[in-house]
């Protein structure tokens, strides 16, 4: 019963960190900033977000110290949004996943060959 407690109280945080994020003002948080997943210790005392940006792997650093420096007004907003007894302390890390993805999916376009290459081939075979 204690990991259906903790998966939803992760999809409450990360709907609420969402909405959260697109109100900072901070210039170092990317426009682009998402958040890729949330890890909730079983205590629920710390808290793992994962954050990537589509605009590289640089931004999404320098959006993770932005966020770590908002880290205050951001538990703050999350005890306010959400009933819960103690905020985790928050720990956000910059992740490439989003990145390394979509490299992946270019890779898989350039080894499959295209439809129209697959349709000439066998109307030449038939």
């Amino acid at each position: 019963m204690a990991s259906f407690n903790i998966s939803r109280t992760e999809e409450d945080l990360f709907r609420e960190l969402t909405a959260i994020m697109r109100e900072l003002k901070d210039p170092r948080i990317d426009p682009l900033l998402s958040i890729v997943r949330i890890e909730l210790s079983r205590d629920l005392s710390n808290c793992k977000v994962f954050v990537s940006s589509l605009s590289g792997q640089d931004k999404a650093i320098e959006s993770a110290k932005g966020l770590v420096s908002a880290q205050g007004y951001i538990k703050r907003e999350v005890f306010r949004r959400i009933k819960m007894r103690k905020v985790p302390t928050f720990h956000f890390i910059a992740d490439d996943s989003i990145a390394h993805s979509a490299k992946i999916n270019e890779m898989l376009h350039n080894v499959q060959p295209s439809v129209e290459e697959v349709s000439e081939e066998e109307e030449q075979d038939a």
